[in-house]
């Protein structure tokens, strides 16, 4: 089944729960833990803005899914465009289903009855079902009534964004990711002078690293201003 699934991506490749940068969003991550010991809900909602995590959770949850013995299948809606919804009849096969940016579908009406079904016969085989969305499902603009019930009948948990300590620790965490250290001071002076939505500072290490690795050079901070063409004031 994986084979036929453009989207499912390969989770060997994916990120981990133990990546994610917890901040004010532990509880999300014990429930998420529990999921997949079979203690916690089985059907878990996580809203929140883009940038904020929810896909990194969604793919690290099917990593620690396939560590445990358990098939897994990620699956971005955002991408729905491009694709069938009869891609989604079979799925309930597998032990956990994580769907991405339920909001992107709202309003194709045979998308919501293709995710309508699948919802039901995931709930008929007892699957654990992982959805995500910019908002939660009581806001959504989901026109079949039931579907938008459905992806409330679970736990629903709003992400809390970073705040700076929790950019710091981001910071620090991505370019630990790349073999870099980046000191306390360094990643202070980049959060008062750079862009700091988490999908910027990505970008951000990302340049930090190619321009290290082209002068041989360690992150400082006359080394950043300088790569980067950030100013000395705040």
């Amino acid at each position: 089944m994986t084979a036929q699934l453009p989207l499912a991506l390969d989770l060997r490749h994916a990120p981990g729960l133990d990546d994610f940068v917890v901040g004010r969003n532990r509880e999300l991550l014990d429930q998420l833990r529990r999921a997949l010991d079979g203690d916690g809900e089985y059907l878990i909602f996580i809203s929140g803005p883009a940038g904020s995590g929810r896909s990194h959770l969604l793919l690290g949850q099917c990593n620690a899914a396939e560590h445990s013995g358990l098939r897994a299948v990620y699956l971005p809606l955002r991408e729905h465009r491009s694709l069938t919804p009869a891609m989604l009849e079979g799925l309930e096969q597998f032990d956990l289903l994580a769907i991405d940016d339920v909001d992107t579908i709202a309003g194709d009406d045979d998308w919501e009855n293709a995710l309508f079904n699948l919802f039901n016969r995931c709930r008929d085989a007892q699957r654990r079902l992982l959805f995500s969305a910019g908002s939660g499902p009581a806001t959504l603009a989901i026109r079949l009534p039931d579907l938008r019930s459905r992806l409330s009948w679970g736990l629903t948990i709003a992400l809390h964004a970073l705040d700076d300590d929790g950019r710091r620790d981001l910071l620090q965490a991505l370019a630990e990711r790349r073999a870099m250290r980046l000191p306390d001071d360094v990643a202070r002076y980049l959060l008062e002078r750079a862009p700091r939505h988490p999908r910027d500072l990505v970008d951000l290490v990302d340049r930090l690293d190619r321009a290290s690795l082209a002068e041989k050079r360690h992150l400082t901070i006359p080394f950043v201003r300088s790569c980067l063409g950030l100013g000395t004031g705040a």
